[in-house]
């Protein structure tokens, strides 16, 4: 009985340990490598992983695992070691809860904007054809300035040749077919009522 006691606690301390690992990220990303918190939990990490994602899964949050590159159906032990645990939403955020949240309500449309049109040309695009094509609904600085925000905060790159590529956070936090989706089923008179009912 006591043993199975110490056991529990030493899953809770676990729990808590690779709770505060993902939350409170010393990096410049948010979360840690898999093989810091193999170093940390032990080789077993993985299924305080399991535990620590059913516990969150009750206040809407989940454990997220990005790989550095795409894999198949089984990562062997390895790429989990390399791949970025985080903490993310279980579930998308409605516009009124991302702007209660603190978002403008014009940045979001310039993500929005830039994140679709960018999946739509492969993955990359040029800063100053982003600019002219959301510049049409937006003033030129408003445009620039959200840009530079995104990629600071990680939801775009700037790359060579000043061509623009969706960021780590995007990747994260977007999901490109549901985005993609619920721009081509909004019919341009429900754009322009939704636009005018924020402002």
């Amino acid at each position: 009985m006591e043993e199975k006691k110490n056991e529990t606690e030493r899953t809770g301390r676990k729990l808590a340990i690779a709770a505060s690992m993902l939350l409170f990220s010393s990096h410049r990303l948010p979360g840690v490598r898999g093989w810091e918190l193999r170093r940390r939990l032990g080789r077993n990490y993985l299924k305080i992983i399991d535990a620590l994602n059913s516990k969150l899964n009750g206040i809407g949050l989940r454990v997220k695992i990005m790989f550095d590159q795409p894999l198949g159906d089984n990562p062997a032990q390895e790429d989990f070691d390399r791949a970025r645990f985080f903490i993310t939403l279980s579930e998308p955020l409605s516009v009124a809860d991302i702007v209660a949240a603190g978002w403008n309500i014009d940045d979001v449309a310039v993500l929005a904007a830039a994140l679709s049109y960018i999946f739509t040309k492969g993955g990359k695009a040029t800063e100053k054809e982003l600019v002219e094509l959301i510049e049409v609904k937006l003033p030129r600085w408003k445009v620039e300035a959200a840009i530079e925000r995104f990629v600071r905060k990680g939801y775009l790159i700037r790359a060579e040749d000043s061509m623009i590529k969706v960021g780590w956070r995007t990747l994260a936090e977007v999901d490109e077919k549901e985005l993609l989706k619920a721009i081509m089923d909004l019919s341009p008179s429900q754009a322009k009522d939704e636009v005018e009912e924020k402002t």
